[in-house]
């Protein structure tokens, strides 16, 4: 089973380099010869059908112009901007700042019916409360030294949370326990987020669950940070960057990993308890 995000989007842009590559040998001309035509090196041919260099939509058009195949392009653009619009740098994405970044996930919300998140690290976003969620936004701030807009974010963010309490949709969400003890709040604010997921797990959407840290082995290794949409949508958060994956296969492996890191899970009293565990270990 592969949950490496960076494999999905380079699949995807492999698949345009294979395209255009299949494009050049139908038409009969060397690689050498595509690069005369085209007014570049032979290396940089060599380098997109690798993959290696993702081709412009300039690129594409002179490439199928070349290979008297000028119809293809527009498919071909199409299809390599999807490649590269999976993956999308967060330096691009907060651009105009955290709170915009938080109402850009409205109509997303909006349009699903099953949220699945596993976090292992931290308290998922639609379960923050105003301190946690500040704490943890003030340090994103300062890290991609970005201007500072956390107020209005948290605002945003809070307002987003609002959808818990909507009918018809379900919520399904899965911690470690080392999410309850990451303290990137002051004690007072993580002790009212702790709190509040005492709270949040018995809502009549939300099932919530937390695998513990001496959780005997189990069916599947802590992965990266993962939300699922419906059946249609994953978005995946790495340090860097957000990874959409769409390709149907994709989805049925992160499905696959969800239901495995569910069933290692506690629910209820047992939930409960290691969240009063890890209050009593604020002190």
């Amino acid at each position: 089973m592969s949950l490496s995000p960076s494999s999905t989007v380079q699949a995807a842009r492999r698949a345009v380099a294979q395209r255009l590559r299949e494009i050049r040998l139908d038409a009969g001309i060397s690689g050498t010869e595509l690069a005369a035509r085209c007014g570049w090196t032979h290396s940089k041919t060599y380098r997109i059908e690798g993959a290696r260099t993702p081709p412009s939509a300039e690129d594409i058009r002179r490439w199928c112009e070349a290979c008297g195949n000028d119809d293809q392009a527009p498919g071909i653009v199409a299809q390599s901007r999807n490649a590269e619009s999976m993956y999308m740098e967060w330096r691009r994405k907060l651009r105009a700042g955290l709170a915009q970044l938080q109402h850009s996930y409205v109509p997303l919300f909006r349009s699903t019916k099953l949220f699945r998140v596993y976090s292992p690290t931290l308290v998922p976003g639609l379960l923050q409360t105003e301190g946690y969620a500040a704490g943890l936004l003030s340090t994103i701030t300062e890290f991609r030294d970005i201007p500072n807009d956390v107020a209005a974010a948290v605002v945003a963010r809070l307002e987003r949370s609002r959808i818990l309490h909507e009918a018809g949709r379900r919520f399904v969400f899965v911690i470690d326990e080392a999410a309850l003890r990451h303290q990137v709040a002051d004690a007072e604010a993580m002790a009212a987020q702790l709190g509040y997921l005492l709270t949040a797990g018995a809502l009549p959407a939300v099932s919530f669950g937390i695998i513990p840290m001496t959780a005997a082995p189990g069916p599947l290794w802590p992965v990266e940070t993962f939300h699922m949409y419906d059946d249609t949508l994953v978005s995946v958060e790495l340090l860097s960057a957000r990874v959409t994956v769409t390709q149907p296969a994709d989805i049925e492996v992160y499905a696959a990993a969800f239901e495995r890191l569910r069933s290692m899970a506690v629910y209820g009293p047992q939930a409960r308890a290691l969240i009063l565990k890890a209050i009593g270990a604020l002190g």
